[in-house]
């Protein structure tokens, strides 16, 4: 795996770039409906950074919508090729963060393995993988939470 300590990214079209300093801290896999009408895909591949390792030099190029109450995800398009670019979460007694879709980031080789599909009951197709798979909205929030609290200690 590659050096942490810089990534680059952007979106589709390239009007939003970023620049990551901090390592990586989760990547998951996300089949739940808002990600697949987001991503417009089958299931999200997304990698979970601090927001403070995250510079957006032109965040006013992302449009940010929030699919469900209360507004913990604020997920963010390019306002030049309507992509997602970035996602940012703000749980209540944990530092903010920022969901980078894996494909947007430059250094693939510097991504950590993916750890886990998450609603996965939603899935459009199967995972021939052997990560773990969780279902439900129960399961598959308290899985990713447990990740990421492991990936912050």
């Amino acid at each position: 795996m590659a050096d942490y300590r810089r990534l680059t990214g952007h979106c589709a079209c390239g009007a939003v770039q970023f620049e990551v300093t901090g390592r990586p801290l989760l990547r998951a896999f996300c089949h739940c409906l808002i990600c697949q009408e987001f991503n417009q895909a089958a299931f999200a591949d997304v990698t979970v950074f601090r927001t403070r390792d995250v510079a957006l030099p032109h965040d006013e190029r992302i449009q940010y919508r929030v699919y469900k109450q209360p507004p913990l995800v604020k997920r963010g398009t390019c306002t030049s090729c309507g992509k997602p670019a970035v996602e940012r979460i703000a749980l209540p007694l944990l530092p903010k963060m920022t969901v980078i879709p894996s494909g947007n980031i430059v250094e693939q080789a510097a991504l950590p393995m993916p750890a886990m599909h998450i609603f996965y009951h939603r899935r459009l197709e199967d995972a021939n993988d052997d990560l773990p798979k969780y279902s439900g909205l129960f399961k598959s929030q308290s899985s990713f939470t447990v990740a990421l609290l492991k990936a912050l200690a």
